[in-house]
């Protein structure tokens, strides 16, 4: 611009002080320019500023919720958790208890297996002797009919077989309560 106005000036024939007037009004508008596009810059840069720390407010605001969020799941997995160990501890006892009961019943098992075999040996035996010997077996007279005066009631009676009378040993909590589980 500066080149436009010397040439301006020197056709027109003008003084020096012409030049000098016109040589500060475009200095002035090349100053006023170059400020306009300095405030422009700061402008933009205070604008960009302002919206970085918009950015990084919105940003602390989202992970804040996202911590938040997060608390609040680690409570309520903690929560779960204690009641999944309540209920385990509550199946343990359950486990545990049942396991006992079923020990009691083998031991019933086994007792009541041993007694049956005893009474088997016993039937085999009144059979035996009752086959070879003919007492008290009429013609269809069975071994269970029991009547008066033969085998079963002479010869079994006078033997002492006390364990018939045996009752089957459990313990008292758990007889009653075989069947309830819960």
């Amino acid at each position: 611009m500066n080149n436009k106005t010397e040439m301006a000036s020197s056709t027109s024939g003008n003084s020096s002080s012409t030049i000098s007037i016109t040589g500060l009004q475009n200095s002035g508008s090349e100053s006023d320019l170059r400020g306009q596009q300095r405030d422009l810059i700061d402008e933009r840069k205070r604008k960009r500023k302002q919206s970085n720390r918009e950015s990084a407010r919105r940003s602390r605001m989202r992970k804040q919720k996202y911590l938040d969020d997060l608390t609040v799941q680690v409570t309520h997995l903690r929560k779960e958790n204690a009641q999944l160990v309540a209920g385990i501890a509550v199946t343990t006892q359950h486990y545990v208890t049942i396991e006992a009961e079923n020990d009691i019943l083998r031991a019933q098992l086994l007792e009541l297996n041993h007694r049956l075999q005893s009474l088997n040996e016993i039937v085999d035996f009144v059979e035996a002797s009752s086959s070879s010997s003919g007492f008290g077996m009429e013609t269809g007279q069975g071994l269970n009919d029991v009547g008066g005066g033969g085998f079963y009631d002479g010869v079994l009676n006078h033997m002492n077989l006390g364990f018939y009378n045996q009752s089957i040993m459990a313990s008292a909590s758990t007889a009653g309560d075989v069947f309830n589980c819960c």
